[in-house]
């Protein structure tokens, strides 16, 4: 076993050492990794960001493209031959046809190579001619990602903060209900084990649906062929003396392969090898959700950066392949929900929401930024006079009825620990508003040559994200 490890991490540097130095020396290479919660819109995001880069007319905001030094971008086979290829035209057609909808989530990782031929600034340009910079988009779900949290937790520790959670929401009654029916020191039964299993899995899923953020093992909610297999049948369960051919026992033994077989060799083959990152964020869907929703997302960030390994790689430890992400973008998406006086206010939300893993990503040396965006533009905004009230309200088509609406959701407030407080202080419930949220279809798009689909503010993350190697 330690020779295996050995091994293994000597083939992670002498990769990480081919592609280094094939980025210094030849075409460069920004693996961008793309992650969020559920329903934070991944699947949009990319489509947008490619078709915008395609097509850069509504791009100003990307200095390489407003300047014109990017003369052309065209997608490539991604070098990762194991991982499936990013359907971006499918995704595309769904959001730019005769009849727009939405694309189906993010279920597994993908990937997507596009490349750019960019010409450098100043004098250096007309010396060095164009060059490429490849662009690996590695798309994977936000749920995995919170599973790296899990390495350093062993299965009492995790089952002691999973059930304290889970004993005060709803969603697990039927969890807690059966759980109390157990005894974990009693050998173990592989039925009693899967009904529990069936049971937690389905309280992660109403869980999840109520706004809620740490979903963990995240595998339970996307099993993919895992599906049924041990490792993913086990459950947090209350102190136990778990002797050995125990319920407890082997809950314990399926907690550790799971992260040995599941969580690890996603880490390695995907996540390490990230250099820039986004975290897409529903926050006006978790402040819908309450307070109680929106203090676990907030800890569900902090622990997400723990995961990020952020700061800026030296030269020796990029050839090494110890790469590091060193920077990342928050962006609060579905700012098209909210007219564009609100876009300020939900920033400011998504960077306190963020505060505590901000320091310290910027403690070791990565740059962060907090954003409110919008891939694709589903609505218009207007003006009205409501009871004698000006209102910004923003209109687009309802995604469950089809019929057009103007809408106001209700102010954000100024301040964000107006939120944040009562939100860490416990309270069932806001008292100073009632935030509502809507869910809009995508309108249809009627789009000129050279321009990719209506976004706010895609080009400067893409410039925040990229501006700095298109130099």
């Amino acid at each position: 076993m330690v020779i295996g490890t050995i091994a293994d991490a000597v083939g992670r540097q002498i990769e990480g050492a081919a592609r280094g130095v094939s980025g210094l020396l030849f075409e460069p290479v920004i693996r961008l990794g793309v992650t969020g919660l559920s329903r934070a819109g991944k699947t949009v995001f990319i489509t947008s960001l490619v078709a915008n880069l395609l097509d850069r007319g509504r791009m100003p905001g990307l200095e390489a493209a407003q300047s014109g030094r990017i003369e052309a971008a065209y997608l490539q086979p991604q070098p990762d031959d194991t991982v499936p290829r990013f359907d971006f035209e499918t995704h595309l057609a769904a959001l730019t046809g005769p009849a727009p909808h939405w694309p189906e989530s993010t279920r597994s990782v993908s990937e997507l190579r596009l490349s750019l031929k960019v010409r450098p600034k100043g004098m250096l340009g007309g010396l060095s001619g164009l060059r490429t910079v490849h662009l690996d988009i590695v798309d994977y779900p936000g749920e995995w990602l919170l599973d790296l949290g899990l390495l350093e937790q062993d299965f009492a520790g995790w089952s002691a903060e999973a059930l304290a959670r889970a004993e005060k929401r709803p969603e697990a009654e039927a969890f807690r209900a059966r759980l109390a029916t157990i005894d974990p020191d009693a050998p173990l039964s592989e039925p009693q084990a899967a009904a529990l299993a069936r049971d937690w899995t389905a309280y992660l899923k109403d869980a999840r649906e109520a706004g809620y953020s740490d979903c963990t093992p995240g595998r339970f909610l996307l099993p993919g062929d895992l599906e049924g297999s041990p490792v993913l049948t086990f459950a947090p369960l209350p102190p136990s003396q778990a002797p050995r051919g125990s319920l407890a026992r082997e809950c314990a033994r399926r907690f550790e392969a799971y992260k040995a077989q599941v969580v690890k060799p996603f880490f390695r083959a995907h996540f390490a090898r990230i250099d820039r990152q986004v975290v897409l964020v529903d926050v006006l869907g978790a402040i819908h959700a309450g307070p109680a929703a929106l203090e676990d997302l907030r800890q569900a960030m902090t622990g997400i950066l723990g995961a990020f390994r952020p700061g800026r790689s030296a030269f020796l430890s990029t050839l090494l392949g110890t790469r590091r992400v060193d920077r990342i973008l928050f962006a609060a998406t579905k700012a098209d929900h909210l007219h564009h006086e609100q876009h300020d206010r939900l920033a400011a939300i998504m960077a306190a929401l963020v505060a505590e893993a901000r320091r310290r990503a910027d403690f070791a040396g990565a740059r962060t930024q907090a954003m409110a965006i919008a891939a694709l533009r589903a609505t218009v905004e207007e003006r009205r006079s409501v009871d004698g009230v000006d209102l910004g309200l923003v209109r687009g088509i309802l995604l469950d009825t089809g019929r057009q609406a103007a809408l106001h959701p209700g102010d954000l407030p100024e301040d964000p620990a107006a939120l944040l407080h009562p939100a860490r202080s416990g309270a069932a419930q806001w008292l100073g508003g009632d935030y509502g949220v809507m869910r809009f279809a995508p309108a249809p798009l009627t789009l000129r040559p050279g321009e990719g689909p209506p976004h706010i503010r895609l080009d400067r993350a893409a410039q925040f994200l990229l501006g700095d190697r298109l130099g």
